[in-house]
């Protein structure tokens, strides 16, 4: 049975709601915050929306030189057993995340930054402590 669809061809929700999964996402960029800023990141924006989409997460790298902007996807998922939660940032994921990057940079009048995409990959098990990958300069 392929392990995302039930039997009857339908996703199979009986262990997920959309709550858990809105909370579990929630708590997931949460702990992505703190990572960032753990590694001395500077965190400018979360859930950043506009007509170009949404960025989980906007940070400043003052580690570089030059600084960079660092548009941030967040993936959690409550395992890892399939795939991890960076495989779902798929090719038009990248495109939607680098049109709302152009977008923020052309409101902000910040088109001579430098720019980077990275994602952060969440595993939260049910029991345990959560798995944390930062996967730097993820967009080729």
């Amino acid at each position: 049975m392929w392990p995302f669809r039930s039997r009857r061809g339908q996703a199979d929700t009986s262990k997920t709601s959309p709550t858990t999964t809105a909370v579990r996402g929630a708590r997931g960029e949460k702990l992505a915050r703190k990572h960032l800023r753990k590694k001395g990141m500077k965190i400018l924006a979360t859930n950043y929306r506009c007509p170009a989409g949404e960025a989980d997460i906007i940070a400043l790298d003052r580690r570089t030189k030059p600084d960079t902007l660092v548009f941030v996807e967040v993936k959690t998922r409550r395992r890892d057993k399939y795939t991890s939660p960076a495989g779902a940032v798929n090719a038009d994921k990248r495109r939607r995340v680098q049109k709302v990057a152009g977008y923020y940079l052309r409101q902000k009048q910040a088109d001579d930054l430098h720019v980077r995409y990275d994602i952060v990959s969440i595993v939260l098990p049910d029991e345990g402590e959560p798995l944390i990958e930062h996967i730097s300069d993820a967009f080729d």
